[in-house]
């Protein structure tokens, strides 16, 4: 391969949608991982792709709407040159409403969404009848159903993402020198590597619980119910998760916290009953002290750049994050929220 334009150390979704966005633009990128592509995070179960409420409007909420919106373009164009299923589908989501206030407020929403997501999608309180077997339990008798959420597969994406980079005349290695511009986007070993050369924490790692069910409901909406999320997926599994757990002895290792996380779900949604478990999976996800993505200048490698922090956001994320990255990498353009630059998360 002729020298790099772009190098991006990391193969989780960041690093891979950066690296995909920029190859689109013509450049000659390497993808460097030693462990391989979704060897982190990005190599979960879940993959729901959910909006924020639509209220208190802020910089992070309106990134993350544009990144959903743009996500159906993004996936079906890796599709296409991969020639790979990510398992993308906008199916939307369902959510209990639990009592009389909650119902207020859920219709509330309902009105801001109108405004805020630009008739784009919807934000609606309907009753759980209209949803038939597949329905949450839900107390009011209500659901909240959006039409912006939308599911993928995680490890059928980043396969997709690394193979339409190949098709890119892009490489993905687990060895290799940084050439042309270089790009962090190294997960919970960049955050703490920050964390070594600063007095005060720039993020940390949560630790993440998820299972796989032997369910197929491809084509209907994922849940998110006591706090669970359920998304049914592409290859007709169904996944369910996840803990958020800081303090943690095994990173890596499924316990009885999951098999809490599997009760909550099949109480909470009765179409689960009975579904075998067919994979347990945990690991540890990056979160940055601002809880946003860090995008922008890295803030130990002098003429770098940084992309981390996708704290159960990073596939919802991903689309603008490749795109806002490509462009200040490629053209100097900077497009980055105030909150998203490092100096918001010393």
């Amino acid at each position: 391969m002729a020298m790099a334009d772009v190098t991006v150390f990391g193969a989780g979704i960041f690093g891979l949608s950066v690296a995909w966005c920029c190859a689109q633009r013509g450049a000659r990128v390497r993808v460097i991982d030693p462990h391989g592509p979704g060897a982190g995070a990005s190599g979960g179960l879940v993959g729901a792709l959910a909006p924020h409420v639509p209220e208190q409007w802020n910089d992070k909420k309106a990134f993350q709407f544009d990144s959903l919106i743009m996500a159906q373009a993004f996936w079906d164009g890796v599709a296409r040159v991969s020639g790979r299923d990510p398992g993308y589908a906008r199916l939307g989501r369902l959510q209990p409403v639990a009592d009389a206030a909650a119902l207020e407020m859920a219709r509330a929403r309902a009105e801001s969404a109108a405004a805020l997501w630009q008739g784009r999608a919807q934000w609606q309180v309907r009753p759980r009848g209209d949803f038939g077997a597949w329905a949450p339990e839900t107390p009011s008798g209500w659901l909240i159903a959006d039409s912006l959420s939308a599911r993928l597969h995680p490890r059928m994406a980043c396969a997709a993402l690394v193979a339409a980079i190949g098709e890119k005349g892009g490489v993905v290695a687990r060895e290799g020198a940084a050439e042309g511009h270089v790009v962090w986007a190294t997960g919970v070993a960049g955050l703490e590597e920050i964390n070594a050369a600063r007095p005060r924490a720039f993020g940390n790692a949560v630790k993440g619980q998820a299972a796989l069910l032997r369910l197929d409901r491809r084509d209907c909406p994922q849940i998110f119910a006591d706090g669970v999320h359920v998304v049914p997926h592409a290859d007709g599994t169904t996944a369910v998760g996840s803990t958020s757990e800081r303090a943690f002895d095994d990173a890596t290792g499924t316990d009885a916290q999951l098999d809490a996380v599997l009760a909550r779900a099949e109480g909470a949604v009765p179409a689960l009953a009975g579904a075998a478990v067919i994979n347990r999976w945990a690991g540890l996800r990056p979160r940055s002290r601002s809880r946003a993505p860090v995008l922008g200048a890295h803030p130990l490698h002098e003429g770098e750049f940084i992309a981390n922090g996708g704290f159960k956001i990073g596939f919802g994320m991903a689309p603008k994050v490749g795109a806002v990255m490509a462009d200040l990498v490629l053209g100097g353009h900077d497009a980055i929220p105030q909150g998203f630059r490092p100096e918001a998360s010393f």
